[in-house]
């Protein structure tokens, strides 16, 4: 007979967080933003070794990009019936097994077949993580269960990708995803060991698409997602391009480090006041990335100048993916999980998009072109989000 836990109510200060099952969640999300980056912490290598350019290794990360977008709703629907733990690990396994193709692999569209792969696993995994996160941890403290699962995400960019960049650099490149094959196996027996196994929805428990997308506050959301997420990814995806022109060719192992480290004390701050500002912060998560990344677009001859638009950067971005995690799921009510579904699939469609943008740009008008693509993308998240007061980013949260 298999056991399931369901979502209890208890009074504030009765019930603690489950640690050890949040944490493999976290753990999940760290392998899976770690697969879906560590091309630009080694994209130097990766072009060479594969025998392709620089803008065209770049699409790596737009490949896994679209196997998520053709992932996420679909095999949410398909699988929504199945346990959550099985599902989960389907998703661990398929990274474990397209990081060792990608290690092991001399051919450029063998490499991308793998990165798809990996994509369609990361699709299974987001649109299980924050549901999974919710429903094992009191009621009351299911906010907190959320941002602690989210933190996966800064943790791989502060230490995750400038590990595999150094590894990267100082074994090659094929030792990184190696790495990364390791983490997975690792994660396949933590999941089993110590992740209560949660049941699927009943047949026809699930909201259409259209009505989801019908309830007030879920389409401002997904904009917002979609622009902030495109203008990240034109940069970050060609990051070590851009600071190739600036003379950094040497530094950006530190750089992605300065930039990871803030983005894990702006998920911090996030976890600490979402439950009360959340528009507030979303706001200044576009700031701060806007001021970042106009330093940057003014190409700054100061190595110290870069490192600071590279903390803001990170300080905004980090708890990007909290807030909006948050705020679509406030927005959908019942219809949260779907709702999760899209935010994965339009997540994703804007990494693609923003890997094929940054790759036309770097090899049509240079590195320099990049920073100032993604200021003009964050200027419409300002507005969308300011203008979606009253549903998507309230003032107060109902």
């Amino acid at each position: 007979m298999r056991t399931t836990t369901t979502p209890t109510t208890a009074a504030p200060g009765a019930a603690k967080l489950p640690l050890r099952p949040l944490l493999a969640l976290a753990t999940a999300a760290f392998t899976t933003v770690l697969t879906e980056a560590l091309p630009a912490g080694v994209l130097r290598g990766m072009s060479a070794g594969l025998g392709v350019s620089e803008a065209a290794t770049g699409q790596l990360v737009t490949v896994y990009a679209i196997g998520t977008v053709a992932a996420a709703i679909p095999l949410s629907t398909i699988t929504s019936g199945w346990p959550r733990k099985r599902l989960l690990l389907v998703g661990v396994a398929g990274f474990a097994l397209a990081n060792t193709v990608t290690a092991a692999s001399a051919d450029f569209a063998l490499t991308l077949a793998a990165r798809f792969v990996a994509g369609v696993a990361a699709g299974v995994v987001w649109a299980l993580l924050a549901g999974y996160a919710r429903r094992i941890a009191p009621d009351h403290l299911r906010g907190k269960a959320t941002a602690l699962v989210m933190t996966g995400i800064p943790v791989a960019l502060s230490l995750g990708v400038p590990a595999g960049t150094f590894l990267g650099g100082a074994l090659g490149w094929r030792a990184a995803f190696w790495a990364v094959t390791a983490i997975a196996a690792v994660l396949l027996g933590w999941v089993a060991a110590v992740v209560p196994d949660l049941p699927g929805q009943p047949r026809g428990g699930r909201i259409p698409v259209g009505r989801t997308l019908a309830r007030p506050g879920v389409v401002p959301v997904l904009v917002v997602a979609l622009v902030f997420v495109l203008a990240h990814t034109v940069l970050y995806t060609y990051v070590a391009a851009y600071l190739a022109r600036l003379g950094l060719a040497d530094r950006v192992d530190a750089v992605l480090l300065v930039f990871g480290v803030a983005s894990v004390a702006g998920i911090w701050v996030v976890g600490a006041h979402i439950d009360r500002r959340l528009r507030v912060l979303m706001i200044t998560a576009a700031v701060l990335v806007a001021v970042a990344v106009t330093v940057l677009a003014a190409e700054p001859a100061s190595p110290l100048l870069v490192h600071v638009a590279a903390a803001l950067w990170g300080l905004g971005f980090g708890g990007v993916p909290t807030l909006l995690t948050t705020a679509v799921g406030d927005a959908g009510g019942e219809a949260a999980d779907p709702a999760q579904a899209l935010l994965v699939t339009v997540w994703n469609a804007a990494m693609a998009g923003g890997g094929v943008a940054g790759g036309v740009l770097l090899d049509r008008f240079g590195a320099g072109a990049l920073p100032w693509s993604a200021l003009a993308l964050l200027v419409p998240v300002v507005v969308v989000v300011v203008a979606a007061r009253g549903h998507g980013f309230p003032a107060v949260r109902r």
